[in-house]
């Protein structure tokens, strides 16, 4: 059974077959303010800019 309350970490994960528990706070990508890994956040956004523009046409 898989904890979903543990975060793993999107960079140090990939390419393994194994997620690697992601260290929050003492991580240089980890966003304090919004408890949330960069990465995350960049494809988040992403995802957000694509949805707006697909809405336009």
């Amino acid at each position: 059974m898989v904890n979903k309350n543990i975060p793993f970490c999107p960079l140090m994960s990939a390419g393994s077959d194994i997620d690697k528990v992601c260290t929050l706070d003492r991580c240089a990508w980890f966003v304090p303010s919004v408890k949330k890994c960069s990465m995350y956040m960049l494809a988040y956004n992403a995802l957000l800019d694509t949805t707006a523009k697909q809405a336009k046409k």
